[in-house]
């Protein structure tokens, strides 16, 4: 006999869902269950390195860590990684399946069934229960008929549904009831009841609003959650939460600025630096100067090239070149590496039209976009120092020239990565994770002239995992929601 099963929709995006399953998740398994989640699409530029060899989006793999299981590309079948406002490289159970524009997209969805019912079905034999979590919104009926994400997918399966509102964005009576009244018939009779998120402020105020949407909508309330301040300590989905949270993170004496690009990619790489009370994280947004300060990072990219441009057009590249005549330290990760060099050379036009674009050349390198991917986790040491590093390679290019012969890393298996200026203050990396290891993290605080925290980043997220559960448990009808569950 397979699991059970339920699933988790909203009634539009970012109203939670991916912190309510990573909860769920912890929360099932303190109880001695084993858990799996599952998303059947997702689109996000944020993503994981799985034990299986494949990519997924990095909220799956929080959850898969909220479980206490490792991450699997069955956790997360098709991932959209956007590289234009219109078109996205299409991930098919962790490997590249091709690319597509939003149009295009809708026609490829019903091709894509079998493998998110494959992954699926998978995940149901290693499991007692499958928490499913939706994309965007439950309401979308515009999309309705060739849906893989939401009621497609719930009705495919069999799969009951809870509905999540989100009452710190205001409206939630009015979208939860609108969602109910929008649903197709079949679609309707699958919701087993419904969740109001993010409550702000005494409980008992809406607890008439919760008695008129059951009344409304038919179906039963499951929860009223406060709002749970410790979600920042946790990685955000995409680039819509690190917007909304954009500007100074901390007050430390250490600054360290990071330009919000377009296609900014990976952005958790940049979560351990926020939880050192000696460092200000300054997230910089478009429009705005870089500002004064000790380190300029520039994240991963999905797009290399239309980022480059994107960094030109709001003056950055002066910027960085006057914060490296002051002296100041830059620090490339990935797509931020390859910015650092001469030339970036998009020969097969993977990312948009082939094409050569200049670097910002403070190191002696050329990068060529490659159609292969590498998705490998690594850990190593930084080659000055000794330091130990782990994290993960997502890229796709090589970089080379004469600055690569003085490596930033050496890995365990022998092969080296990135490079350093023979100052020592520019250095890139292709490695996602980096400031995840502990020591290496404590390492460039002291570099900088600041204390590192003695705290571990991943015991920090480990017992913000515990306390969501805790909270989850109190505010939410887990037994009901488990009985719902088929």
């Amino acid at each position: 006999m397979g699991a059970r099963a339920i699933m988790l929709q909203g009634t539009a995006s970012n109203v939670g869902k991916s912190l309510l399953v990573a909860g769920l998740a912890r929360a099932l398994t303190a109880r001695g269950l084993t858990v799996r989640p599952f998303k059947p699409q997702n689109m996000s530029n944020n993503a994981a390195v799985t034990a299986d060899g494949g990519e997924i989006g990095r909220a799956q793999a929080l959850q898969a860590r909220a479980a206490r299981v490792p991450p699997s590309v069955h956790m997360n079948p098709v991932l959209l990684k956007p590289q234009s406002e219109t078109g996205a490289q299409v991930i098919v159970q962790g490997k590249v399946f091709g690319q597509a524009n939003a149009r295009a997209f809708q026609a490829l969805k019903p091709k894509l069934m079998p493998n998110v019912l494959e992954s699926f079905a998978l995940l149901k034999r290693e499991a007692d229960i499958v928490l499913v979590e939706g994309a965007g919104s439950a309401s979308e009926i515009n999309l309705r008929k060739h849906d893989i994400a939401n009621m497609g997918f719930a009705r495919a399966a069999d799969v009951p549904v809870v509905v999540i509102g989100d009452i710190d964005r205001g409206g939630v009576i009015a979208s939860l009831v609108g969602t109910k009244a929008v649903l197709e018939l079949e679609d309707a009779k699958l919701v087993v009841g419904f969740i109001v998120n993010r409550m702000r402020g005494d409980l008992s105020l809406f607890g008439d609003g919760m008695v008129e949407i059951a009344k409304w909508t038919g179906w039963p309330a499951l929860g009223l959650v406060p709002f749970f301040d410790g979600a920042r300590a946790l990685p955000a989905e995409d680039a819509y939460d690190l917007a909304e949270t954009s500007g100074a993170r901390g007050n430390g004496r250490i600054r360290i600025a990071v330009p919000l690009l377009p296609r900014i990619a990976n952005f958790d790489d940049l979560d351990p630096l926020s939880s050192e009370p000696d460092v200000e994280l300054i997230m910089v947004r478009r429009g705005t100067p870089l500002p004064l300060c000790d380190l300029i990072v520039l994240p991963g990219s999905k797009a290399t090239i239309a980022d480059v441009a994107a960094l030109r057009a709001e003056g950055w590249d002066i910027d960085i070149a006057a914060h490296v005549r002051r002296g100041g330290r830059v620090l490339g990760l990935c797509g931020g590496y390859q910015m650092l060099g001469r030339t970036i050379a998009d020969p097969q036009g993977i990312e948009g039209p082939p094409m050569t674009v200049t670097g910002l050349g403070l190191l002696d390198l050329d990068t060529e976009i490659t159609g292969t991917k590498s998705l490998t986790e690594i850990a190593g040491e930084t080659t000055v120092d000794g330091v130990p590093v782990k994290g993960y390679e997502m890229h796709m290019g090589r970089s080379s020239g004469p600055a690569a012969a003085t490596p930033l890393l050496r890995f365990n298996d022998g092969r080296v990565d990135g490079a350093i200026s023979a100052d020592g203050r520019v250095a890139g990396t292709y490695v996602h994770g980096f400031f995840g290891e502990d020591q290496q993290r404590r390492a460039w605080v002291a570099r900088l002239g600041g204390t590192p925290s003695p705290r571990s980043h991943e015991a920090l997220i480990e017992s913000t995992l515990d306390a969501l559960a805790a909270h989850l448990e109190a505010h939410i009808n887990i037994d009901r929601l488990l009985k719902s569950a088929r």
